[in-house]
């Protein structure tokens, strides 16, 4: 059981380091780039996703560590009403309702990608007006996910961090 756990925390706190930090790195330093630099960002971002599959690999650790970590919830959560009711697993819960919430709007900024990525395609020469203005709704829309998505990692990663002091 103790080689069970420890492969379960490793995979929770690996691919959740994995998913917190490609977060980070995409909200606040290659997003606004893309932004930044045009036609060249577009090209970036469809090598990234299409090719180097960002957007599977991220849901791939999301889905991972949940997953870890619901087990490791269960598996402690057989101890009884008691620890259910710690402080401890109050911490831990919270923590993970964030995690959720980043989750679910990492699912959303997936969808957002694969609209503009559509709409992208669809674009032939210069963009009409109307391209334009959907790609800009995008993009407000993917900043706005991305900003939510973010704040609800890091409270996630702070909640589980100090669960065990709470």
């Amino acid at each position: 059981m103790t080689y069970l756990i420890w492969l379960l925390r490793i995979i929770h706190i690996g691919a959740g380091i994995f998913w917190v930090g490609g977060s980070l790195i995409m909200s606040f330093f290659v997003a606004p780039s893309i932004g930044a630099i045009g036609e060249a960002g577009q090209k970036f971002t469809g090598h990234l996703m299409n090719n180097l599959k960002f957007s599977s690999r991220m849901a791939d650790a999301s889905g991972a560590s949940i997953l870890a970590g619901f087990i490791l919830f269960w598996l402690d959560a057989r101890a009884g009403t008691a620890w259910l009711r710690s402080d401890f697993a109050t911490g831990l819960s919270i923590g993970a309702g964030f995690a959720i919430i980043g989750f679910v709007f990492g699912i959303l900024i997936g969808r957002t990608t694969r609209a503009m990525a559509h709409l992208g395609a669809q674009m032939q020469g210069k963009s009409s007006s109307e391209q334009l203005a959907q790609i800009q709704t995008l993009q407000k829309r993917m900043a706005t996910y991305s900003t939510l998505s973010t704040v609800a990692l890091i409270l996630a990663v702070i909640f589980m961090a100090i669960a065990r002091y709470m």
